[in-house]
C-alpha cells in the first residue's frame, strides 16, 4: 500500500502526518485542539503552540502517525529505554521503545519509537493497524497465557526488531515486556 506522508511546517517544529498509520485514537485533538482540529483546514496547525507542547502531544499518538523534526534546536523524540507491546481488547498491538520493523526478506520498514501493528489479520496496510478489526467485529480478550516463557536474548542492543512475515504473521526479538489488556 502506498504511503501517504502530509507535512505541516511551522517555524519552530515540522509535523508530519502518516494517514496510513493513523487509527484515530484522537489523543493530538484531545491533548491540544489549537493545533489538532479536524475540523480546521489544514487541520494541523503546527504554530499553534510552542514546540515544546506540540512534541509532547505527538508523543501521545500510539500509531506513530504523528512525527516531527524541530526546527528550534529542541530535543527528539526521545527513545524510550525498555519496549513495550501492549495487546489492547479487541483491537491491535501497541509498541513503544527502540523498534525496527522489518519485511520477511529483511528490508527495513521502519525504525520507530511507537506503532500500532495489526493483530486480526485483516488490515490493508499489514503489519500496521488501519482499524479494520472494528468493521471485522473482530474480538479478542487481550489476555496472556500464563507460564510463558521468558528467552533472554544475550546478542541483543536494547533494540527490538519486528519481522512481518509475509502471512501477516510476526517474530519479534529482542528484550520487551508484554502486557496484557488487563494491565
Amino acid at each position: 500500500m502506498a504511503q501517504k506522508v502530509l507535512r505541516y511546517d511551522g517555524k519552530d517544529i515540522l509535523v508530519t502526518y502518516d494517514v496510513k498509520k493513523c487509527i484515530h485514537a484522537a489523543e493530538c485533538i484531545h491533548g491540544l485542539r489549537s493545533v489538532f482540529d479536524p475540523d480546521g483546514r489544514p487541520w494541523i496547525n503546527a504554530d499553534g503552540a510552542p514546540a515544546d507542547e506540540i512534541a509532547r502531544v505527538i508523543h501521545r499518538c500510539p500509531s506513530g502517525a504523528l512525527q516531527y523534526e524541530r526546527h528550534d534546536d529542541g530535543p527528539p523524540e526521545p527513545i524510550p529505554t525498555t519496549n513495550t507491546i501492549s495487546i489492547e481488547k479487541d483491537g491491535p498491538l501497541h509498541v513503544r521503545g527502540n523498534v525496527e520493523v522489518l519485511r520477511s526478506d529483511g528490508t527495513v520498514v521502519t525504525t520507530t519509537t511507537r506503532m500500532a501493528l495489526c493483530r486480526c489479520g485483516l488490515s490493508s496496510n499489514k503489519p500496521f493497524c488501519d482499524n479494520s478489526h472494528v468493521d471485522a467485529d473482530f474480538t479478542e480478550p487481550g489476555a496472556l497465557s500464563p507460564g510463558g516463557a521468558n528467552v533472554a536474548d544475550e546478542e541483543s542492543d536494547g533494540r527490538l526488531v519486528i519481522t512481518a512475515a509475509d502471512n501477516g504473521f510476526l517474530r519479534i526479538a529482542g528484550p520487551v515486556t508484554l502486557l496484557g489488556a488487563d494491565g
